[in-house]
């Protein structure tokens, strides 16, 4: 029987171990991709086993006196007052050991802070409820990072879909950040309007987005990859629905996502000189709904009671235009949770959301309303 114990506690013990070669333990901290995050790992399985071995020493000899000086063996409890050579070495030993643990850990917190003095490339990190917003000064690209449309819809309680049916459920988002491995990147991050934090575990930090101030953190991701992580400042309703996505790409894979990005914006910008049209409204705010909208107001245009307004058959959406224009642009007073799209849609981009509000599910307004009208609100 003990044979058969102990064989089958091996084999769990060896497929543990096999298991956890081929994917990072659920119980433990990630090792990271960075020198400061495998640095912090390190430091973490230090103070791990360093408490270990004190547990292992205390209850060890607490176990051995218990057994020793037990009544049944006609053991008698010492009296003494004081010891003063066992004082001395209770207080050195603690000492030492925090001295031990205090210098690296010291040496770690510096090196997470540290600039470095000529960083390859800059990312602007812009957070606001509930996305990030990602500017690349030196390649004159810029882009919204929305919650991935599956894990919207999978969020609503809609009888068709289930969280377990959505990939990396409120981890996944349409527009990572993407950058080169092997280089120094600096990130700028702030806040356009409540305090947000931005967060990827195997980056090896976490850093709050303020408003009106750049915190900067430097990465060197050494692995390409796909790195999640989430905001980690509770800011509002949509907080579950901020997470960070960092794709690292080799060099020369992501230059040629730069040169897709450029060409995508340069079709995007000879499309904003075409005729504007009904049907070139609508698709365009159907995609900007799904990513900007839905979140609050629901896939369906229904809302939820008592906190979001329905938009299907809603009193903004067949009302006066220049009202529901007002409401998209500069927020709700009512509902500051409406934030101001102003600063974050351009003129065609509001007016390809409004249209499609007014027209979508059960309204028929038969408006088009068009990038100089919402030029003409502002």
């Amino acid at each position: 029987m003990w044979k058969r114990l102990l064989l089958t506690l091996f084999t769990l013990t060896a497929s543990g171990g096999i298991a956890a070669q081929q994917k990072e333990s659920a119980f433990n901290m990630p090792v990271g991709v960075t020198e400061v995050s495998r640095d912090a790992f390190d430091m973490h399985m230090l103070l791990f086993w360093t408490c270990v071995g004190i547990g292992v020493s205390v209850f060890s000899v607490m176990a051995w006196s218990l057994y020793h000086h037990r009544r049944s063996r006609g053991a008698k409890a010492a009296k003494f007052s004081e010891n003063t050579t066992v004082e001395v070495v209770w207080t050195i030993i603690p000492v030492l050991i925090l001295t031990a643990v205090t210098v690296p850990a010291t040496a770690i917190l510096l090196k997470t802070n540290a600039e470095s003095p000529n960083p390859d490339m800059v990312v602007d990190v812009h957070g606001s409820q509930w996305k990030w917003k990602y500017v690349y000064p030196e390649e004159d690209i810029s882009f919204f990072s929305n919650l991935a449309t599956s894990s919207r819809d999978a969020s609503q309680m809609n009888p068709e879909t289930s969280p377990a049916d959505a990939p990396d459920y409120l981890l996944a988002v349409d527009n990572p950040l993407v950058v080169p491995t092997d280089k120094t990147i600096r990130l700028r991050i702030t806040s356009d309007d409540v305090i947000h934090s931005w967060w990827v575990p195997q980056l090896g930090f976490k850093l709050d987005a303020v408003p009106g101030s750049f915190n900067n953190a430097d990465i060197r991701i050494d692995e390409p990859g796909t790195y999640r992580g989430q905001c980690a400042e509770l800011c509002g309703t949509g907080h579950a629905y901020m997470p960070v996505v960092v794709k690292a790409l080799a060099p020369p894979a992501y230059a040629e996502w730069v040169a897709e990005k450029k060409e995508a914006a340069a079709k995007e910008a000879a499309q904003a000189s075409g005729p504007w049209t009904m049907e070139t409204a609508m698709a365009q705010g159907k995609k900007l709904y799904a990513s900007a909208c839905a979140s609050c107001h629901q896939a369906n245009g229904q809302g939820i009671e008592g906190t979001f307004p329905a938009l299907d058959g809603g009193k903004i959406t067949t009302g006066p235009v220049k009202g529901h224009m007002d409401i998209v642009i500069h927020g709700s007073e009512k509902n500051p949770v409406m934030q101001a799209y102003g600063g974050q849609l351009s003129d065609r981009e509001i007016a390809a959301v409004v249209t499609y509000e007014r027209n979508a599910w059960s309204n028929d307004t038969g408006d088009l309303v068009t990038p100089e009208a919402v030029e003409a609100a502002r």
